[in-house]
C-alpha cells in the first residue's frame, strides 16, 4: 500500500489543464489546421496527393472512384472522418475554390452556388499534371518520411513542391487560438518572385511587388487598395477589398441593364442574388426591376435590370455597398515553419520556399550521386572481366558453386562482393563486341555525370541556376494570364461623381415615406389650376412637407424630438411623380415615435453661421452651424424639448437677419436675430413669442424687407403682405394680426417670403400639387383672407407648400390653366 502512495504524484490542476490544452493546440495546428511554408498544404491535403500517386492515378490514366482515394487515405495516413477527407478532394477539384485545380475531378463535384458534391461513390478523380510537379522527384529521397498513425508505414512530412503553392493556390483554415487566411496568386507572376529572388537576393518586399501584383482569385472580380495589400505583404496581415466585374448595357428601349461577369472569391452565387433580391424587397436599393440568372459552364452571368428613369451606376454602386458583390477578403500569412506557426511577410514565404528548392535539390542531387557512383562501381567490375574474359569463364567453369564463383573472382581481380555478383549474373550478350562499346560508352557518361553532380554540390550559384531552369519551365507550361484586376482602393463608393446635379423636390408624407424627384417633372400652371398628382398615398396619409435642392447638396433633417441627421441628397430614392417613395426608417435610424418634420438643405455652407430652430410652443434656439459639423449616423441633439414641445422648422442665416414667426390662428411677430442668443447643442432656446391658449406656430421665416410675406389657409386661399409692413418688435411678444381667419379660409397652414418671380407648389392632403408663380397671387394688407390659389374638394385641405428655388423657376415652361 506504501509503494502505491509513492507513485502518486500531486499535480496542480491548472498546470494540466495548461499542458493538455496546450498539446491538444499544438496537435491540431501541425497535424490538421495550418500548412507547411515550404509547400503549402495541409496534412490531409498531402495524403491525399501522396495516396492518389500510390495508386497511379495520374493524368494519362484513367479516372478512380473518389471512395478508392478516401478509403487509401484513412486506412494508411489520416485517422479522421472520411467526410473531412472527401471535402478536401473535393475542393482541391473545384476550379472555383482554388486557383489551380490539383485534382481532375469527373462527375459531380459541387458549384458555386453551394450545391454539394456527390456522394464519394458516384464521383471519380485523378490528379491534374500541376499535381505531379507537387511530387516530383518524391522517390529520390528529396523528402523525409515519417511513420503514419500505426507506424505500419512511412509517409511525407512535405512534398517536394517543385513551384510555390502555398502563394500559387493560398490556404485557409481555422486553428486553437490563431488563424491562417492565405489568398491564391498568379503562378507566374510568383514565379517571377522567385526567379527574382535569386537573382537578388537583397530583394525587398517592393521589388517582389513589381512582379506579384496582388491575390489572384480563381473567380476573378476586381482587388481594390494597392496600398493594404502592400501592408499585409510587409506585416502578413492585411485585407483587401473585393469588387465584382459589371458592365452596365443601354438597351434599345432606354433602359439599362447590369450584367454581372465575375464576382468576389468564396462568394455564394445563389445566396449574393437572394440577398440582393431581399435589399430590393426592403427598399434598401431602389430602381431594380428583375434580377436573373444566366450563368452556365461558360462562365458567371447575373443580369440586373434597372428601371429606365434610374441612374444604374448608383444602383451598381448600392448594390456594392449593400450586398456580397463586394466583399472584403482578410489576409492573415499564417503557416507552419520547422513546426511552428508563425506569421511571415511575403519575402519571408519566398525565403523559405526557396531553401526548401535548395534542399530538395542537393538532396536528388545527393540521391543521383550516390546511384552513379554504385553504378559506377558495377560498370567497373564488368569491363574488367570484360578484359579477362577468358578466366573468369574458366573460373565460372571451374567452381562447384556461385558463391565459390564469387569467392575466386573477388580473390583474383581485387572485386567487391557487387562487383562480382554482377559479373556472376551478366548474360552471355554482354559479351560481343557491341555490347563491351555499350558498356564503356555508358560508363563515361556516368564519369560526367558524377562530375557534374559534384559541381552542384560544390557550388550554390550552380543550384540556384538549376532551380531557377526548372520553375521557368513550369512557368511556362502551366502559367496564365491574371484573372483579378487590381486597383486602388476607395474608401467609400463615391457615387456624387456618377450623378448630374439638378434640381430635385423632395417630398415627406405624414408617415415619412420621402422620395426625391426631378424638377422637370412637373409643369408651370396658372393660378386657380388643380394640379397634377404628385404620388400616390395611403388613404389616411398625405404629404405634409416638400423642398427643393439640387442633388450635390447636403440635407439636414430634424425630427419633433430636437434630433438632427445629417445626408446627401442623392442618396435619397429617386421615385417616379406617382410612386409613394421609401419610408425614411430606412434611411435614418430614427427612434420609436419619432419624425422628421423639418430638413433643410446644406450647400458651401461657413462654420460661422448659424443654425435658428423653432418650436410650436413659440421656443427659438440659434445655434452655430459648426457644432453640427461632426454629426453621425445615430444623429445629435439639436435643441431640448419640452415633452409637449415638438420642433417645427428650422433656418440657416448669417447671425445678422430678422425673423417673423407666423401662428395657425394668424398672429405673426418680426424680431431681429440678435435678440437671440448663441447657445450650445443641447440647449433649450428662449421664447419667440407668446402664444394664446391653442395657438402654436406654423411657421419661420427670414424677414427679409424687400420681398413679400405668402401666406397659404387650409381651404386654398393665400396673399402676399410686404414685410416691410410688419414692424419690428421686441422678442417674445403676442405679435400682430397677419391674415383673417373664417370658416371659408381655415386657419393657417404655412407661410414663406417671396419675390415677385419665384414660384411656389402647395399640396393638398390627398397628393394633389400645384405649382403657380408667386406673381399670380395678390398682395394684400395684413389683415385679409386672400384669393383662391389652390381648389379643394370637401375632403381634402391644403398640407403643405415649398418656394421653388430662382434657377429653377425661371427654366420652367408655362402650360395652360387645366
Amino acid at each position: 500500500m506504501n509503494e502505491e502512495r509513492d507513485k502518486i504524484v500531486d499535480i496542480e490542476i491548472e498546470d494540466e489543464m495548461r499542458k493538455s490544452y496546450i498539446d491538444y493546440a499544438m496537435s491540431v495546428i501541425v497535424g490538421r489546421a495550418l500548412p507547411d511554408v515550404r509547400d503549402g498544404l495541409k496534412p490531409v491535403h498531402r495524403r491525399i496527393l501522396y495516396a492518389m500517386n500510390e495508386l497511379s492515378l495520374v493524368p494519362e490514366k484513367g479516372y478512380r472512384k473518389s471512395a478508392t482515394v478516401v478509403g487509401d487515405v484513412l486506412g494508411k495516413y489520416h485517422p479522421h472522418g472520411d467526410t473531412a477527407v472527401y471535402d478536401s478532394l473535393v475542393k482541391m477539384a473545384q476550379d472555383f475554390s482554388i486557383r489551380y485545380p490539383l485534382v481532375d475531378g469527373h462527375g459531380n463535384f459541387g458549384s458555386i452556388d453551394g450545391d454539394s458534391a456527390a456522394a464519394m461513390r458516384y464521383t471519380e478523380a485523378k490528379m491534374q499534371k500541376l499535381a505531379l510537379e507537387m511530387l516530383k522527384d518524391i522517390d529520390k529521397e528529396t523528402v523525409n518520411f515519417v511513420p503514419n498513425y500505426d507506424e505500419r508505414l512511412k509517409e511525407p512530412s512535405v512534398l517536394p513542391a517543385r513551384y510555390p503553392n502555398l502563394l500559387v493556390n493560398g490556404s485557409n483554415g481555422i486553428a486553437v487560438g490563431m488563424a491562417t487566411s492565405i489568398p491564391p496568386h498568379n503562378l507566374r507572376e510568383v514565379i517571377d518572385a522567385v526567379i527574382e529572388l535569386i537573382e537578388n537576393p537583397d530583394a525587398t518586399v517592393e521589388d517582389i511587388m513589381e512582379h506579384i501584383k496582388g491575390p489572384d482569385f480563381p473567380t476573378g472580380a476586381i482587388g481594390m487598395g494597392k496600398s493594404f495589400i502592400k501592408q499585409a505583404y510587409k506585416t502578413g496581415r492585411g485585407k483587401i477589398t473585393v469588387r465584382s466585374k459589371a458592365d452596365i448595357k443601354e438597351l434599345p428601349n432606354g433602359k439599362h441593364r447590369i450584367v454581372v461577369s465575375e464576382i468576389p472569391y468564396q462568394v455564394n452565387k445563389s445566396r449574393m442574388i437572394e440577398r440582393i433580391a431581399e435589399l430590393v424587397k426592403e427598399k434598401r436599393v431602389e430602381g431594380i426591376t428583375d434580377i436573373r440568372d444566366e450563368s452556365n459552364r461558360n462562365g458567371i452571368r447575373v443580369v440586373i435590370e434597372v428601371k429606365r428613369d434610374v441612374n444604374p451606376n448608383i444602383v451598381l454602386n448600392n448594390l456594392y455597398k449593400h450586398s456580397q458583390m463586394q466583399d472584403v477578403y482578410s489576409i492573415i500569412m499564417l503557416a507552419l515553419v520547422n513546426g511552428e506557426p508563425k506569421v511571415l511577410d511575403l519575402r519571408s514565404m519566398l525565403v523559405h520556399y526557396l531553401n526548401h528548392q535548395k534542399d530538395v535539390v542537393t538532396k536528388r542531387t545527393e540521391y543521383e550521386l550516390r546511384k552513379a557512383k554504385e553504378r559506377e562501381h558495377i560498370l567497373k567490375g564488368l569491363l574488367i572481366a570484360l578484359d579477362n574474359i577468358d578466366r573468369v569463364i574458366e573460373i565460372i567453369r571451374g567452381s562447384d558453386t556461385g558463391a565459390v564463383a564469387k569467392e575466386k573472382l573477388m580473390e583474383e581481380f581485387s572485386l567487391t562482393d557487387i562487383q562480382s555478383q554482377a559479373i556472376l549474373d551478366m548474360r552471355l550478350q554482354r559479351l560481343t563486341g557491341l555490347e563491351r562499346g555499350k558498356i564503356e560508352n555508358e560508363f563515361n557518361e556516368l564519369m560526367e555525370s558524377i562530375k557534374y553532380y559534384e559541381s552542384i554540390l560544390a557550388s550554390e550559384e550552380k543550384l540556384l541556376e538549376i532551380i531557377k531552369e526548372e520553375i521557368t519551365l513550369i512557368r511556362d507550361k502551366y502559367g496564365d494570364d491574371r484573372r483579378t484586376e487590381i486597383t486602388e482602393s476607395e474608401d467609400e463608393i463615391n457615387i456624387k461623381d456618377t450623378i448630374e446635379d439638378e434640381e430635385v423636390t423632395i417630398t415627406l408624407t405624414h408617415h415619412g415615406y420621402i422620395k426625391r424627384i426631378p424638377m422637370d417633372t412637373y409643369k408651370s400652371q396658372r393660378r386657380g389650376g388643380k394640379g397634377i398628382s404628385s404620388m400616390t398615398t395611403r388613404d389616411e396619409d398625405f404629404v405634409e412637407s416638400i423642398i427643393t435642392a439640387a442633388n450635390h447638396d447636403r440635407i439636414i433633417f430634424l425630427t419633433n424630438r430636437g434630433r438632427m441627421y445629417r445626408m446627401n441628397v442623392y442618396e435619397i430614392p429617386q421615385s417616379s411623380r406617382i410612386a409613394k417613395g421609401t419610408n425614411i426608417i430606412n434611411l435614418l435610424p430614427l427612434e420609436k415615435g419619432e419624425k422628421v418634420n423639418s430638413f433643410l438643405t446644406v450647400r458651401d455652407v461657413a462654420d460661422t453661421s448659424y443654425l435658428v430652430m423653432c418650436t410650436k410652443k413659440g421656443i427659438i434656439k440659434k445655434t452655430m452651424i459648426s457644432e453640427f459639423r461632426k454629426s453621425k449616423r445615430n444623429g445629435l441633439i439639436a435643441i431640448s424639448l419640452r415633452e409637449d414641445d415638438e420642433l417645427i422648422n428650422a433656418k440657416i442665416t448669417d447671425g445678422d437677419t430678422n425673423f417673423i414667426l407666423v401662428t395657425k390662428e394668424g398672429l405673426a411677430i418680426c424680431f431681429d436675430e440678435k435678440q437671440v442668443r448663441d447657445m450650445g447643442r443641447s440647449a433649450m432656446g428662449v421664447r419667440g413669442i407668446r402664444l394664446n391658449e391653442g395657438d402654436e406656430v406654423v411657421s419661420m421665416e427670414i424677414a427679409d424687407t424687400s420681398k413679400e410675406l405668402l401666406v397659404i389657409s387650409e381651404n386654398g386661399y393665400g396673399k402676399r403682405t410686404h414685410i416691410k409692413d410688419y414692424r419690428i418688435q421686441s422678442r417674445g411678444g403676442k405679435g400682430v394680426k397677419s391674415y383673417k381667419i373664417s370658416e371659408k379660409t381655415g386657419r393657417v397652414v404655412g407661410a414663406k417670403v417671396v419675390e415677385e418671380d419665384e414660384e411656389i407648389m402647395i399640396i393638398n392632403s390627398d397628393g394633389t400639387l400645384i405649382r403657380i408663380s408667386v406673381n399670380q397671387i395678390s398682395i394684400l394688407s395684413k389683415v385679409t383672407s386672400g384669393v383662391r390659389v389652390m381648389k379643394t374638394s370637401e375632403n381634402t385641405v391644403v398640407a403643405a407648400l415649398a418656394k421653388i428655388a430662382q434657377n429653377t423657376a425661371d427654366e420652367l415652361e408655362e402650360t395652360e390653366e387645366e
